[in-house]
């Protein structure tokens, strides 16, 4: 167990927004069990900071430019299976933080919630718990249905999972490769695989599809 009894809960904290940085930051540093040692603009440098400092719990924005949200999860719980991983997020939990704790967070907090709930969250993850919202509680005993009764949409891998999100969303192939940090050629082969495993021809369709699950708003 990381974070020795009596000793500040050390941080890690990662977003791409200086003003949001900024905020997380006053947040846990007015609560004196809590320490932030260090900050992180985006997923590449939120993955090196990881490596670099010492912490007990990292507190990570979804969505990043780079390595993001789940992936830059399954990247820090690989090298590091004993830290805690809070996800940060401006999405809605569902159906993001249910792909979250699957990855290995220790919870999910949208950004509406934080000024209530981080401080406590960041305390009772460190010692090993986990921290989720009642409402995501509940989906997540509902999601424990057998494998063949569950949406295409969950079968997809983590990248194409956030290719599909960003396409529905109406960005383009250009735009999702500038955010993701790929090659427009990655985006589109992508785009082809999630389009052949959701059993759907265009775009178009994939916006649909999206509403009818209630993956985009």
């Amino acid at each position: 167990m990381h974070g020795t009894a009596g000793a500040p809960v050390k941080v890690l904290i990662a977003d791409d927004h200086p003003v949001v940085r900024q905020g997380l930051k006053q947040m846990l540093s007015a609560d004196p069990e809590v320490n932030v040692v260090g900050e992180a603009r985006d997923g590449d440098e939120a993955f090196e900071l990881a490596h670099q400092l010492d912490w007990d719990v990292a507190v990570l924005d979804y969505s990043m430019p780079g390595r993001g949200g789940v992936e830059l999860l399954s990247d820090v719980k690989h090298d590091y299976p004993d830290r805690a991983v809070l996800i940060l997020s401006i999405y809605p939990e569902d159906p993001h933080g249910l792909r979250a704790l699957k990855a290995g967070a220790a919870g999910y907090i949208t950004k509406e919630s934080a000024g209530d709930e981080l401080t406590a969250a960041v305390k009772k993850v460190a010692t090993g718990g986990r921290y989720v919202s009642s409402t995501l509680a509940e989906k997540l005993a509902s999601r424990l249905t057998p494998e063949q009764e569950r949406p295409p949409h969950e079968r997809l891998s983590d990248r194409e999972y956030r290719v599909m999100w960003l396409l529905a969303s109406g960005k383009t192939l250009h735009q999702i490769a500038e955010e993701m940090r790929l090659s427009p050629s990655t985006v589109s082969t992508s785009r082809g695989r999630i389009l052949k495993k959701l059993g759907l021809n265009t775009n178009v369709d994939l916006v649909h599809y999206a509403m009818k699950h209630r993956l985009i708003e």
